[in-house]
């Protein structure tokens, strides 16, 4: 079978780059029989040493300084962003002004203006592009959205979306460039309830308006040393310095198809270590998904007589989107990097075919060639909630979207 090669630049060689690379190297072994073959061509970061452990660990032909070698370099076909989000606007202009197809790390801008500015760039190069909401891959989320399409759950009334995340719980927790406004934009609005947002989306459907509450409980932290460590690092004692943007987000909303929910996110929270989550009820069902178990999906689905009456737990197996590429064996479980494998071969399969993702229709698809990626478009759709979320914040009301 020929191949199409596809040629990739990553732009940000932190964890995050790091397991993109990866990604795109697990494609050419989980999806072996596909006539795509991404090519690792060029890695850009100010670290020398990030570059030079990803040539090394990973294979790319070329490493920079200057992530405008990634987009110039005639043998790059995606330019991959994992760089700070103050940098994603300006890359993404000179990006897709070279026509090049580009993937992006969420929360795509630094605020809801900088994320639309970001998807106009990209509607009017025409390029494919990709948003890293990795955690509606699993497959058993996959399988959940599918049995809402196909109406099992009968009219949806009720949803949860939550994502907890620990990682700064510790008052020693670094001052990395996540808890600055000037460099991240938004704090948990945008780092974990760009997930919330979008997991909602397409579990349920658009969002009609919201009522929203913000707070930051942790206001000062460990300055981080540059270059080493990530967002989970602690910091010994010594200098510290403000934290500029929000730990925790509430919001109460309302969906376009009548039904209600709740969104929440905190990053200062003890207990959950990454609780992304969601419940979804309705009239004739129920469903619970948790990424601490993400191989397991409760479902609440009655038959006439009322049994059985509570959730039963199913496990991701074959039968389930994705999940054969990975192993062959119900219960043999799936991991957070096999989530950005499958989105990264979904990114290619797009620019294989020549089509935009459109998750809304995924149901109209094969869930083994073509379910395809949320875009830009699905991350500004996520901006536009951010947007009310931020005036309910300063108005104290409810905010139509």
């Amino acid at each position: 079978m020929e191949k199409n090669t596809i040629g990739i630049g990553i732009i940000g060689m932190g964890w995050m780059g790091m397991t993109h690379a990866r990604a795109y190297q697990q494609i050419n072994d989980r999806f072996h029989d596909s006539p795509l073959q991404p090519k690792l061509i060029i890695c850009a970061d100010d670290v020398v040493e990030r570059t030079t452990e990803a040539k090394t660990r990973f294979g790319f032909q070329r490493t920079t300084t200057d992530y405008r070698h990634v987009i110039d370099d005639e043998d790059v076909q995606v330019v991959n962003i994992a760089a700070p989000n103050s940098m994603h606007l300006e890359i993404v202009e000179v990006a897709t002004a070279a026509g090049k197809h580009v993937f992006c790390e969420k929360p795509v801008g630094r605020n809801p203006a900088e994320t639309k500015a970001i998807y106009a760039a990209a509607h009017r190069a025409e390029v494919l592009t990709c948003v890293g909401y990795n955690y509606r891959w699993a497959p058993v989320v996959q399988y959940a959205h599918q049995l809402i399409s196909e109406g099992k759950l009968g009219t949806l009334t009720h949803y949860r979306g939550r994502f907890f995340a620990g990682y700064a719980s510790h008052p020693q927790a670094v001052l990395s460039w996540r808890f600055q406004k000037e460099v991240a934009g938004l704090g948990t609005l945008g780092d974990l309830l760009s997930h919330v947002i979008d997991m909602a989306h397409f579990i349920v459907g658009g969002i009609d308006s919201v009522v929203s509450q913000q707070e930051t409980f942790i206001r000062e932290r460990p300055v981080a040393t540059a270059g080493t460590g990530t967002h989970f690092s602690l910091g010994a004692e010594g200098e510290t310095d403000a934290v500029t943007n929000e730990d925790y987000v509430g919001a109460l909303v309302r969906f376009e198809n009548g039904a209600r929910g709740s969104l929440e996110a905190c990053r200062v929270i003890t207990g959950p270590k990454c609780e992304m989550a969601f419940e979804v009820h309705g009239t004739e069902g129920a469903l619970r998904w948790n990424f601490e178990q993400m191989n397991e999906l409760e479902v609440y689905l009655p038959a006439e007589d009322g049994f059985p009456d509570g959730y039963t737990r199913v496990l991701s197996g074959p039968s389930h989107p994705f999940h054969s590429y990975f192993n062959p064996g119900p219960a043999v479980g799936l991991g957070y990097d096999d989530l950005k494998t499958i989105e990264a071969y979904q990114f290619l399969q797009a620019i294989h075919t020549g089509k935009p993702g459109n998750p809304r229709k995924s149901r109209d698809h094969d869930h083994r060639d073509g379910v395809l990626p949320p875009s830009f478009r699905e991350a500004a759709a996520v901006a536009d909630v951010q947007t009310a979320i931020q005036t309910s914040w300063e108005e104290d009301r409810w905010i139509s979207i």
